[in-house]
């Protein structure tokens, strides 16, 4: 174990020197084999129970007395560097009340709040009642995030904290994101006699249903996320320049809301466009916190000045849609991914004193309800 973490460790975990050596090792999605090692080897030297494998490092802390199960999850993924940087992305220099490193924000400040949130729960006596898990997953910030894998590994879960960066702040729900092919077709031809011909132009099909996207989706607002978002990104069309084209292709990039199930846009999408709609992923389904939820009940106890809001990015709440779960963590998501990324040091130690506090007071005040 580096030296600024062994240091400490029989008598505290200092929850900036630990993402001081997260932030230090270099973790891009796909290659988090040494900070997961990493983090297995602090947790089992304080004593923490952890387990790591293909899919997550694991922590479980167990009481004598039945009740929920919460789990704080988060990731140990970065996106890689970049460009831009004016400082090294790898070495955690602190300034201005400030720690700086690619994945400082995003989201290794939520790992190292949560691992120690997690050792002050046991050094109090453990969970009030159930389990408390910690839970980091892996490439995240891909489409191969090992959450789905990790889940059902965990057993019955009830509750989860996801831990991204939202200034501390409750997301109680989020965007989802699904991606639709727009295809027109039209008739291959000279483009001297497309006129004569009549010729049906896919591009001018496409550019017709283009301008249709803004007048979509209005009529189910969401109270925090508003509207659904339909922004072309990519478009393809062309076999020459003196040739029509017989096919024409957006590429839709839709930002859901919990007023719309993936299942029924792509009819509605298909009814109102004369293009063809060919969904090509759907699975990252928007999530909200249930009507009524303990988890945010208690949130709101521990920290009653906490803004509520709809996030705008996606997380891996999507794979624990199914619980009472919110999204909070330190950092600003608008840092995320930037070059010089930073995270407030206050806001991490904050985080550290939140996610302890919120789990021994929902663990306590579930364990009491009707299961």
């Amino acid at each position: 174990m580096p030296h600024s973490l062994a240091s400490s460790a029989a008598s505290d975990l200092d929850e900036i020197a630990l993402l001081a050596e997260l932030v230090r090792t270099p973790s891009v999605s796909g290659d988090e084999a040494a900070v997961a090692a990493l983090i297995e080897q602090v947790a089992a030297s304080v004593g923490l129970p952890v387990r790591r494998d293909d899919a997550m490092v694991a922590i479980e802390l167990a009481s004598s007395v039945p009740g929920p199960s919460l789990a704080m999850v988060s990731h140990l993924d970065t996106v890689p560097v970049g460009q831009g940087w004016t400082r090294a992305p790898f070495d955690p220099a602190q300034s201005d009340g400030r720690l700086w490193g690619r994945g400082s924000n995003d989201a290794k400040a939520s790992v190292a709040a949560m691992l120690t949130a997690a050792l002050d729960v046991q050094r109090a006596g453990g969970p009030p009642a159930g389990r408390l898990l910690v839970v980091f997953g892996y490439s995240e910030e891909t489409r191969d995030t090992s959450m789905p894998r990790a889940v059902p590994r965990l057993g019955h879960l009830d509750a989860a904290i996801v831990g991204e960066p939202t200034s501390l702040d409750f997301a109680v729900a989020q965007r989802g994101l699904m991606m639709v092919d727009l295809v027109a077709h039209g008739d291959q031809c000279h483009a001297a006699y497309a006129a004569e011909r009549g010729a049906r132009s896919a591009v001018l099909q496409l550019a017709s249903d283009l301008l249709k996207l803004p007048s979509l989706c209005t009529e189910r607002p969401h109270p925090l996320l508003g509207q659904p978002t339909i922004t072309p990104t990519v478009l393809e069309a062309g076999v020459a320049r003196n040739v029509t084209p017989p096919q024409a292709k957006a590429v839709l990039d839709l930002r859901t809301t919990p007023s719309w199930d993936h299942s029924e846009l792509a009819p509605y999408l298909q009814q109102a466009l004369g293009s063809q709609v060919v969904v090509t992923s759907s699975r990252l389904q928007p999530c909200e916190t249930p009507a009524g939820s303990p988890l945010l009940q208690a949130a709101l106890e521990v920290s009653p000045n906490a803004r509520r809001y709809g996030s705008p990015t996606c997380s891996d709440w999507v794979f624990l849609r199914h619980l009472d779960a919110i999204k909070c963590g330190p950092g600003d998501s608008r840092v995320s991914h930037t070059a010089d990324e930073w995270v407030s040091v206050a806001e991490v130690r904050a985080a550290r004193r939140f996610y302890a506090q919120l789990s021994t007071r929902y663990l306590a005040s579930a364990s009491t309800l009707p299961r």
